[in-house]
């Protein structure tokens, strides 16, 4: 293993090569497929949408979010049957992360190695606002101001009634449930902000790298709420990542009962459960 790869394709690259065990060698997808969401939580007056790939590997499903409409039909069919190696030198950078993200958390459950905690039944914003406060949960004691890449409103509400200050960045702009304008440019805010709490789209889009570089070097603490990449972008934890929280597949918002997510994390954890 590198020992500070940089990004999830230096990830994927150490990994292809054995990093994680030998059974690279063999290991296949079995089942490629793309979940398409929409929503807009009762009271809310916002809405968003997701699509996610998601690849099956041997009982580990991994996941990568992209841009509605970016992939194709056949391509996601066409993952189905390929070998794991193949696919994490793939053209594709969500194919790219979704197989890596399969077959870490295939090699390496989150069950095994991180606390869980049981988002439990409820509507889409209850389950929302729970998940919310066990990723704010991860930020340490002591910060006032976040940067927050990847906006979700229910995060932000967390924070509000936690008296903490944000910076709202997304690569669509717009504007939070509260009027506040969405920044677009995240690196030019990182160094006003003493933490970051970013989505796990982060590494998809060519923001993580910068980002994870210059938490390294500052040592600013960075929390990263992941339904892409949950079982690869732990790997980073103590190398310029400080918490995650991961959501593998299925994700809180495809169904109304309990649902799991799991917190790694470099300092003691707050209980929410």
């Amino acid at each position: 293993m590198s020992p500070e790869p940089g990004s999830l394709d230096e990830l994927a690259a150490v990994v292809a090569d054995g990093a994680a065990g030998d059974a690279i060698a063999h290991a296949e997808v079995s089942v490629g497929f793309l979940t398409q969401q929409g929503v807009r939580h009762a009271g809310r007056e916002r809405g968003y949408r997701n699509h996610v790939l998601s690849l099956r590997v041997e009982d580990a499903v991994g996941s990568c979010a992209v841009e509605p409409g970016a992939l194709t039909d056949e391509l996601v069919v066409d993952c189905a049957g390929a070998p794991v190696r193949e696919l994490l030198r793939h053209d594709e950078i969500a194919v790219r992360i979704a197989a890596l993200d399969a077959y870490l958390m295939w090699r390496r459950p989150h069950r095994e190695h991180a606390e869980q905690v049981v988002v439990q039944r409820g509507t889409s914003l209850q389950k929302s606002l729970q998940r919310a406060e066990s990723v704010v949960s991860l930020l340490p004691p002591g910060v006032r101001r976040v940067l927050v890449i990847g906006v979700v409103n229910s995060l932000l509400q967390r924070l509000r009634e936690r008296g903490i200050d944000y910076l709202p960045c997304d690569r669509k702009g717009g504007e939070t449930e509260w009027g506040e304008p969405i920044g677009t440019a995240a690196m030019s805010e990182v160094d006003g902000c003493d933490a970051v709490l970013a989505s796990g789209m982060v590494a998809g889009t060519g923001t993580f790298p910068p980002l994870l570089e210059h938490c390294r070097r500052t040592g600013k603490p960075l929390a990263l709420f992941a339904q892409t990449g949950s079982a690869a972008l732990p790997w980073f934890i103590g190398s310029g990542v400080t918490a995650v929280s991961a959501e593998p597949y299925p994700f809180f918002w495809l169904d109304g009962g309990p649902t799991a997510i799991y917190r790694y994390s470099t300092a003691p954890q707050e209980d929410v459960r």
